[in-house]
């Protein structure tokens, strides 16, 4: 059974969460992992893209979108369509609102959830869901700042 960490942050904002999610993927990435951002569409996947190339200006977390030549060589992927097969130790970022077909094949999953009542929704809906599965499921309250 895979290790779902779902961060609850504060704020109400996609960009609070696409801010988080790149954290997230940039302490992912120093781990080793490879990473996959499974999104609602592709104009949100094209969002975290940008907010992935404006995170850091010391740093550059190497990406691509599902749809890219460079989506194979890269260890952070960012799709909408099904889910890739990982390879390796690769791990899950959640940005869709459900849970997607295929997500049994990971080992390490993260949710992000802000206070946008839509996502709230969503996100209790997905962390019952994850439970009923069998999954060891681990909020973590992320305070202001």
């Amino acid at each position: 059974m895979a290790r779902i960490d779902f961060y609850i942050l504060p704020d109400t904002t996609l960009e609070a969460r696409l801010q988080f999610a790149c954290k997230l993927a940039e302490t992912i990435h120093r781990k080793g992992y490879r990473l996959h951002l499974h999104c609602e569409d592709k104009a949100l996947a094209e969002q975290a893209d940008e907010a992935l190339w404006q995170f850091r200006e010391d740093a550059y977390l190497p990406h691509a979108l599902e749809d890219s030549d460079m989506a194979a060589s890269v260890p952070i992927t960012l799709g909408w369509q099904q889910l890739p097969v990982p390879t390796q130790e690769t791990a899950l970022l959640n940005l869709h609102p459900d849970i997607p077909d295929g997500v049994e094949r990971y080992s390490r999953i993260a949710e992000i959830i802000n206070q946008h009542q839509q996502v709230l929704v969503a996100k209790r809906a997905c962390w019952q869901r994850y439970k009923e599965m069998g999954h060891e499921v681990v909020p973590h309250k992320l305070g202001n700042g």
